[in-house]
């Protein structure tokens, strides 16, 4: 990863042009899928993904360029024509980074991934498969893909953030087809977390396999629902997305800072049933979501969204919360 000494070369390049906040983005990531059908291997990919992105602010002006060459002066040849872009030369501004920031880590890790085998992780897929082809008869197909995440990443800015963090994801889908005749449902399980391969000595493949084949038994020999109005009740885990969906998106500050949001201009106002809290917590340890730093290299918090109905906050990024000042 980028050293200091060239961040702050490269970040007081950024700023020639009268740019009032710069910032390095960079990436190495590997990433690994497998995925297994009838039990058997269909392919296994692995990857490796770096990059620099460097963004430069002047005002409510911002502007965006990458690169894969993390040399010096291939870095200081991107930063300067990212900066001409946004004005004319000016006298520059020295930049002091402070790589005491000190990460609070809630993501233990206990086995890297990429310590182990395809053979080993190909065993376990193959025992969720077994589990949930003999649930019933009735599942006609099984298929079970298996993704592991490893990112490293550096932030540094003109604010003088200098800091690094390590991000393991892991997880096993499974997913499995009931038939009848002409029918067919599916019933899909996920588990995963910010975990390495320790995931697998903490959770039961099985059951979650069984879980998926269960859901689509269950859905295959269903009575077709009622029809007409009734009341909805929105579980816990997916019902998230359902949330992220319908409301998640409007409390985003790329959409509220250019009133495009229905929550826009509507903080302390009554915008739910006094029954809805929605909460943005990145700070649940192992959680798929989670993170130690966002993107911006701020740590991570718990963001009261929707209080009892109450708009309280929206999510705000650092542009967009320039746009709504």
């Amino acid at each position: 990863m980028l050293s200091k000494n060239i961040a702050s070369k490269v970040l007081e390049k950024c700023l020639i042009t009268g740019g009032d906040f710069a910032e390095i983005f960079e990436e190495d990531t590997i990433n690994n899928s497998i995925s297994l059908i009838d039990n058997k291997v269909e392919n296994a990919i692995g990857g490796r993904n770096y990059g620099i992105g460097i963004r430069i602010f002047k005002g409510l002006k911002s502007i965006y360029a990458y690169t894969s060459d993390n040399s010096l002066n291939s870095l200081l040849d991107v930063a300067y024509k990212a900066a001409v872009a946004l004005g004319k030369l000016e006298d520059g501004k020295s930049v002091i980074l402070n790589d005491s920031i000190k990460i609070n880590n809630i993501h233990n890790i206990k086995i890297y991934p990429n310590s182990i085998g395809n053979r080993d992780k190909v065993s376990v897929m193959k025992v969720a498969y077994k589990s949930a082809k003999e649930f019933s008869n009735d599942i006609s197909q099984v298929s079970v893909s298996y993704l592991d995440k490893d990112q490293k990443i550096l932030i540094a800015n003109t604010e003088g953030i200098y800091v690094e963090d390590r991000r393991i994801r892991t997880r096993l889908g499974i997913s499995s087809i009931a038939s009848k005749g002409n029918e067919n449902q599916t019933g899909f399980e996920g588990p995963g977390g910010c975990k390495g391969f320790e995931i697998f000595e903490e959770i039961d493949p099985e059951y979650y396999a069984k879980e998926s084949a269960r859901v689509a038994h269950t859905m295959l020999h269903a009575k077709n629902c009622p029809a007409g109005n009734m009341m909805v009740a929105i579980d816990n885990g997916f019902g998230g997305v359902i949330f992220h969906e319908a409301c998640g998106h409007s409390l985003e500050a790329t959409s509220v800072a250019k009133g495009n949001s229905v929550f826009a201009d509507k903080l302390g106002q009554q915008i739910a049933s006094t029954k809805i809290t929605a909460i943005d917590d990145g700070t649940i340890p192992n959680y798929w979501g989670s993170m130690n730093i966002d993107d911006e290299g701020n740590p991570t918090q718990k963001n009261i969204l929707i209080e009892n109905g109450i708009l309280k906050s929206y999510m705000i990024d650092k542009l967009n919360g320039r746009r709504m000042e």
